[in-house]
């Protein structure tokens, strides 16, 4: 009866782990522990428990748009992809020390997977993280700046410590567009990362831009510390299509 009250009471306190682990104990699977251990063995239950439950929330908040690991990245496909920089960012002490990823290349060459996976590793580590795409981004800051949320939106933004923006530059930036990047990197200059993916390399970045004082500042806040990575080649969605190269070549007929 005693063992029952205390699981209540782990479970009254949210101790799902600790809960879970007793009753594994309960049901004869460590009868042979003493007290000590099986203290040891509750306390790394909860543990474990909660940095799952952590985690999920991490990756919940993230917004992710797939599901990619550092451990799922793609080196064969010819992209000029260099496993040796990528395994520099594993370990996120580039979060720690506050730096930059800028990833640039064609379509379909894996410019929003990398940074997801990066994200992810960041997630596992401790980090927050916060994917979008550019013209979300914009378009979430336009509605704030309406409805007077605007200060508490890029408050929001600045507390996290990783913040991807995906594709940035698809299309010429306005005014606002300009002023509110600006903030956004303002709030995160030597304090947080940035990640950014363009099919334009930073070199080019004043063409959509639009306004040379303003593309100066923002390369300003992200280029000058940032572990950067030009990708090239074919698109990597033909060989996962429904026909990839090898598939369209010329068959002998099997029709009768």
């Amino acid at each position: 009866m005693l063992l029952e009250q205390t699981i209540e009471k782990l479970a009254a306190m949210k101790l799902h782990g600790m809960v879970s682990a007793l009753q594994q104990w309960k049901q004869g699977g460590m009868k042979d522990l003493d007290a000590t251990d099986l203290i040891g063995i509750l306390a790394d239950a909860e543990c474990t428990a909660r940095e799952n439950r952590r985690l999920t929330r991490s990756l919940q908040e993230a917004h992710f748009p797939m599901d990619a690991t550092v451990e799922q990245i793609d080196y064969q496909h010819p992209r000029q992809l260099q496993k040796a920089k990528i395994a520099e960012l594993i370990s996120s002490r580039w979060i720690a020390a506050h730096q930059n990823v800028i990833i640039t290349g064609p379509t379909g060459i894996g410019k929003t997977f990398l940074p997801c996976a990066l994200g992810n590793k960041g997630c596992r580590d401790g980090y927050r993280v916060l994917y979008t795409r550019a013209p979300r981004l914009f378009g979430v800051l336009y509605k704030a700046r309406a409805d007077g949320s605007y200060p508490k939106l890029l408050q929001k933004i600045a507390r996290f410590n990783v913040l991807i923006i995906d594709d940035l530059g698809c299309s010429p930036l306005d005014g606002q567009e300009r002023r509110d990047l600006r903030e956004v990197l303002e709030d995160r200059y030597s304090v947080s990362s940035t990640i950014v993916t363009s099919q334009l390399d930073p070199e080019d970045w004043h063409s959509f831009i639009g306004d040379e004082t303003a593309a100066e500042a923002i390369c300003d806040r992200l280029v000058h510390n940032a572990h950067r990575f030009k990708l090239k080649g074919e698109s990597m969605r033909k060989n996962n299509g429904l026909n990839p190269p090898s598939m369209k070549k010329d068959r002998p007929s099997t029709s009768r």
